[in-house]
């Protein structure tokens, strides 16, 4: 059997890649955790796993800081990132961290099955995208250097703004919240998206965490 454990906190994910893996019988779902520090919890009850599943934007530790923590405490277990973020950044830390292969959600279940035993034996899976920008990065090597909050030059409003953005609220929502119009949070969020030199929502959060701006 192949010991594993699912890294999510959106239980809604965390389900879909348990569904994907029960068409498979030698496939043990030993436990789920709902960040790196859930993880780290339950592995010092229970570590012998062949493999984690680790998504990589959580609460209290994202699954970059527990690959690292991982891999310095039980070597022995393979990690696969399964995430919803293809940027550079992301693929980087998480090599660098010691990730043994990376695999976007929308992942089949045949492929990540095969992924899982082609990690396991010492290969390093990748959804194929992914692979091409590894080369890429190898190529051409990228310096990630964290930004501060002030060379973005946010207002306190517009770093609330964001924070209710990352939790998924609406623009009507957020102006409750804010005791402002809804015209007024477009404008905070055009703002935003000027100062971060981002296109979407996704693309401003992302951004914003990977440098703590919320």
């Amino acid at each position: 059997m192949i010991k594993v454990a699912i890294v999510d906190d959106n239980t809604f994910l965390l389900k879909a890649v348990q569904d994907k893996l029960c068409f498979f019988d030698d496939i043990d779902i030993k436990f789920k955790a709902m960040n790196g520090e859930d993880l780290l919890q339950k592995l010092e009850k229970n570590h012998n796993l062949n493999l984690i599943l680790m998504d990589i934007e959580m609460p209290k530790m994202n699954g970059i800081e527990a690959t690292e923590l991982v891999k310095s405490q039980y070597p022995q277990i393979k990690i696969i990132m399964l995430t919803v973020f293809d940027n550079d950044e992301n693929i980087f830390n998480s090599i660098k961290a010691g990730a043994d292969g990376y695999f976007l959600k929308e992942v089949n279940p045949e492929e990540l099955y095969n992924g899982i035993q082609e990690t396991l034996n010492g290969g390093a899976a990748m959804t194929p995208s992914i692979a091409l920008k590894t080369l890429k990065l190898l190529r051409e090597p990228i310096i990630f250097e964290n930004v501060n909050k002030e060379e973005y030059n946010l207002t306190s409003r517009e770093t609330e703004v964001l924070e209710q953005l990352s939790k998924g609220l609406k623009y009507n929502a957020i102006a409750e919240n804010l005791f402002l119009s809804a015209g007024t949070i477009r404008k905070h969020v055009e703002n935003i998206y000027t100062k971060l030199q981002v296109h979407n929502k996704l693309e401003a959060i992302q951004k914003a965490k990977s440098n703590k701006l919320i």
